[in-house]
């Protein structure tokens, strides 16, 4: 049994660089910041998120409860262990005002490196989610105590 082999000299050049250069040409118009080259941006195609929907009339208890669930399972692995390593720290010495300006901050904005900017000083908080919850956040995401964050705090 004999193995097909094909000699790199033998290969049939498709294109030629005079007829790639009109796909060349396309390509600039299609890819330039210039709206006058008739080319239209589509519409943004990606869904629409809900806004958040505080929870009304929740036990205060189930809500701890659920605000831990949430600080742990985030979309992002640096935000997970900072607010679950938060949330293991100081959520069960919050008040309900403090539980529900944290429940506002971790589920109220829709990105979740967004939360991670305003923590980590990167960019600057927006008006409605500055609270004595986020300084005590943003003291706690600079680790002055040194301590070791890389893991989430057991549960129990």
């Amino acid at each position: 049994m004999s193995s097909l082999r094909l000699p790199v000299r033998g290969l049939v050049r498709l294109f030629t660089p005079q007829q790639t250069q009109p796909c060349r040409n396309l390509a600039a118009r299609v890819f330039s910041s210039d709206s006058s080259n008739g080319i239209v941006d589509p519409p943004d195609m990606t869904p629409p998120i809900p806004p958040y929907q505080e929870k009304t009339g929740e036990a205060t208890d189930l809500k701890r409860a659920r605000l831990l669930y949430q600080s742990r399972k985030r979309g992002m692995l640096e935000n997970g262990l900072l607010l679950s390593t938060f949330a293991g720290k100081y959520l069960d010495s919050f008040t309900e005002d403090q539980l529900t300006a944290y429940d506002k901050l971790i589920n109220q904005p829709t990105n979740d490196w967004e939360i991670y900017y305003w923590v980590t000083g990167a960019k600057e908080t927006p008006q409605e989610f500055q609270s004595d919850v986020m300084d005590l956040l943003q003291k706690f995401s600079k680790n002055e105590e040194k301590s070791s964050r890389i893991s989430q705090p057991d549960l129990y």
